[in-house]
């Protein structure tokens, strides 16, 4: 009797495993099936120029029949009766492959365009696609060439349930920001790096704001992963989709190109850095760029924190080699990711003076931030920033974060709001005589 009771279990387990099993399997189908590419062009995208006042990078995804594709573009107007004079631009096709290095891989074929000779502060219109199929037409704005306001969107790390929560940060702060210049993502746009359903994710949540905000992003540690699926942390490979969907400058370090670059705008140069590898060799290449700036103010964005503000983390090799650099050449503001809570705060000079504006205090070097938009957490570190002549001004956990930055003449005003859009954090940098001061 016993014995036909454990034939019988086992029985109903193999039944209940193989059920298991078929599901996961039909899940897996459709997942992979929702992700994958058609005919018709999708996860189109924008990606800011070094001089974002006259070239716009834009890129999409159709299926891998697809061989050719184009940009069709003209000055927006009131009615239809601009698609009359509109260009079209011949696009560059990538054809890339990812099914043996993720379970929901395959062909598709992934295309570029980088339009020149554009006029400054003006609005365009533009769709993509081929002969037969073709998107909507998107607007967007080109920067302007002369000083003026300037104000963009910040994130980091999305990474974890992209389109169950990060969906809301990211609509959230275009709500808030819908005219900014541009949008900085920090890093770990998803957790693994050729995952083609994750990149899904990551373009639905965004949906129509790809499209319409120029990009700007760094590779964070999840964008570098093994090709072998089996072996996902052996021999690491920046993301497959990342060079053929994104269309940064190639102006920095060949071993790096497109993340590694930077851009301008009149009274403002944007720095993205690779903080996964070639540390020293970004150095040189940051010198460099720095001590060739002649904007009023200088943003920089990377992955990997300088200063850490969970438990665990440490990344000296970029405090000997980066560091340096950014308080020699006085950078204003740098942007991260990787922690998975908030912190931000800043070396102030020793003693720290408080000067007649508004009881400011003179900074050393960027005001840094470490800020997290997906829905992975860690705790905050106790210790922090103290050992490191930093002075952490405030700190968060458990909160998806957005920033807005604004930049007007002489001052800078940072906003950080939760995915509700309240307000989190704020403050000031007013620039007086070369230096910085901080206004809390």
């Amino acid at each position: 009797m016993l014995n036909k009771i454990f034939v019988g279990t086992i029985t109903l387990f193999l039944i209940q495993f193989s059920f298991a099993q078929d599901t996961q399997r039909k899940l897996d189908d459709i997942i992979k099936e929702w992700a994958a590419p058609t005919a018709f062009p999708d996860h189109v995208i924008l990606s800011a120029q070094v001089d974002p006042s006259r070239s716009i990078g834009i890129n999409w995804r159709t299926h891998a029949i697809n061989s050719s594709g184009s940009v069709e573009i003209a000055v927006a107007g009131p009615g239809p009766d601009f698609r009359e004079k509109s260009k079209t631009y011949t696009a560059k096709r990538t054809l890339i492959n990812s099914s043996s290095a993720t379970k929901d891989g395959f062909k598709s074929s992934f295309f570029e365009v980088k339009v020149d000779g554009l006029s400054p502060n003006t609005l365009y219109a533009y769709r993509v696609g081929n002969q037969s199929f073709k998107s909507e037409w998107h607007q967007f704005t080109t920067a302007n060439d002369q000083s003026t306001p300037i104000s963009f969107l910040y994130v980091g790390d999305a990474q974890n349930y992209i389109l169950e929560l990060w969906s809301r940060v990211i609509r959230n702060a275009y709500k808030k920001a819908p005219n900014s210049d541009f949008f900085i993502h920090a890093g770990d746009l998803v957790n693994a790096a050729h995952d083609e359903s994750e990149w899904n994710e990551w373009f639905a949540a965004g949906g129509f704001i790809h499209s319409e905000i120029p990009s700007i992003a760094v590779p964070g540690n999840h964008e570098y992963r093994g090709l072998n699926p089996k072996k996902s942390r052996s021999d690491r490979k920046l993301s497959l989709q990342w060079n053929a969907q994104f269309g940064f400058p190639k102006n920095g370090p060949e071993e790096l190109l497109e993340t590694c670059y930077y851009l301008d705008y009149p009274d403002l140069r944007v720095i993205a850095l690779n903080s996964n590898r070639d540390i020293e060799l970004q150095a040189q290449w940051l010198k460099k760029v720095l001590s060739e700036n002649d904007k009023k103010w200088t943003v920089i964005t990377y992955h990997h924190p300088v200063f850490s503000a969970s438990s665990g983390r440490d990344n000296s090799e970029l405090r000997e080699h980066w560091k340096p650099l950014f308080e020699e050449y006085k950078v204003d503001l740098a942007l991260q990711g990787h922690d998975h809570s908030y912190a931000r705060g800043a070396i102030y000079e020793n003693p720290v003076s408080v000067k007649k504006e508004k009881n400011s205090k003179a900074v050393i070097g960027p005001v840094y931030v470490v800020s997290v938009s997906g829905g992975k957490m860690y705790s905050l570190s106790e210790t922090g920033w103290d050992e490191f002549g930093a002075t952490q001004e405030k700190t968060g956990e458990r909160k998806q974060l957005f920033q807005h930055i604004s930049i007007d003449g002489d001052r800078l005003i940072y906003q950080s709001f939760t995915a509700t859009g309240a307000l989190f954090d704020r403050f000031e940098l007013f620039k007086k005589n070369g230096e910085n001061l901080y206004l809390d």
